[in-house]
């Protein structure tokens, strides 16, 4: 009986045990730099129109990521969803506005009207939120926050001239790229 567990007991080891990949087996772990250059590139030569399908490409080429790290690069790229897929940031206007927001004003805003110190940005419908957002995260001065619904991006300033400055400032950076 004693031989009986003592042969269990070896079995359990061996099928219980998960086995490790060699390195030869070890699944491909590419730096940051490596996958987020090989992003550019996809974006730069195909339009791609979701995170999966991007993922998907990235597989093909070795580089397996999940969804939050692919959302993470597509932000710090400042690569931004457009009408037809995602886009690479252009490059930026000489004034310091960050390029997701140089980008999503290029896409999206349609029309900036000042009133007192509030901002009404007209976009097309479904552009509110990324134009919403990226101007969240451009931390203007003067800006104290945004509301955005489908179309429209409601934009809080500090005062009147605050509001009038972002107006300007928008329409410089849609001038500058177009």
């Amino acid at each position: 009986m004693h031989n009986y567990a003592l042969h269990l007991h070896t079995y359990a080891q061996v099928t219980m045990t998960p086995s490790r990949p060699t390195n030869a087996e070890a699944p491909h772990q590419d730096s940051r730099e490596e996958r987020r250059g090989h992003i550019l590139q996809l974006l730069e030569h195909e339009r791609l129109r979701s995170q999966a399908e991007l993922q998907e490409r990235l597989a093909a080429a070795g580089h397996e990521v999940n969804q939050a790290t692919l959302s993470r690069d597509l932000r710090d790229l400042g690569v931004v969803k457009g009408r037809d897929g995602y886009e690479l940031p252009a490059a930026p206007p000489a004034q310091n506005a960050p390029p997701q927001l140089w980008q999503a004003v290029h896409t999206w805003l349609l029309s900036a009207t000042a009133a007192q110190n509030l901002v009404v940005l007209r976009t097309p419908a479904g552009g509110a939120q990324a134009l919403g957002l990226a101007l969240d995260h451009a931390a203007l001065p003067g800006l104290v926050g945004t509301i955005a619904g489908d179309d429209t991006v409601l934009a809080v300033c500090t005062d009147h001239r605050q509001a009038k400055s972002l107006v300007r400032q928008l329409a410089g950076n849609k001038k500058a790229g177009a």
